[in-house]
């Protein structure tokens, strides 16, 4: 099916683009520039997840909530167990993510596998200074504030300026 290309529907989408376009720089904002002040001290996670919380739809945003934390969490503890566990080595690290993937699997959660094993990778490859313990606590931290900002955001602007469609 072709996309349709009347001035009508190009200003449908622009107008539908350009409030998403806002409600991304504004939960980027929120989620970012508190960040230091609630002790999180790599505020670019929370900006991050926020923008992919953000949806146009708020039921969409809640499930993409969801998944963003419930995958950050299994990741995280994944993580954060097999390297305690085993050491930092890169079999290590593919271990974890395979884990984290079948464990989502096994959960009946297949949806949050991606995101576990994208926070899985966060753990086990971004550098961090101080303990394995302390860098799964502030990247779980910072996307669970990512989260709730996107989510409260998306509520708020939702019942300031429901969509028309």
């Amino acid at each position: 099916m072709r996309p349709e290309f009347s001035p009508a529907a190009l200003t449908h989408r622009l107008s539908l683009g350009g409030r998403q376009a806002l409600i991304s720089v504004t939960v980027a904002f929120a989620a970012y520039l508190p960040t230091h002040l609630i002790g999180l001290h790599q505020g670019f996670w929370s900006a991050i997840t926020a923008i992919a919380v953000a949806q146009a739809r708020f039921r969409d945003t809640a499930s993409t909530a969801r998944k963003q934390f419930v995958g950050a969490a299994i990741g995280g503890v994944t993580g954060l167990v097999l390297l305690l566990g085993l050491g930092d080595h890169l079999l290590v690290y593919a271990a974890a993510v395979m884990v984290s993937v079948v464990l989502c699997w096994i959960l009946n959660i297949a949806d949050c596998s991606q995101l576990a094993a994208s926070t899985t990778t966060i753990i086990l490859l971004v550098p961090w200074s101080g303990s394995p313990e302390l860098a799964f606590l502030s990247r779980v931290s910072e996307v669970g504030w990512g989260v709730c900002v996107g989510v409260s955001i998306v509520w708020l602007e939702g019942r300031i300026f429901p969509i028309k469609t």
